[in-house]
């Protein structure tokens, strides 16, 4: 992500993965950030 495109943003988020991917579909990154923060306030 450039840097000018970085500073347009709000917030920033990093996924961390392993393996041979460079980045996540929004759908993917969506579902991932939704998890992560529905396990967070202790709900499946």
């Amino acid at each position: 992500m450039s840097a000018e495109i970085a500073a347009l943003a709000d917030h920033r988020v990093h996924i961390p993965m392993s393996g041979g991917a460079e980045s996540l579909n929004v759908a993917a990154a969506a579902a991932i950030c939704l998890y992560e923060s529905a396990r967070a306030l202790g709900r499946r």
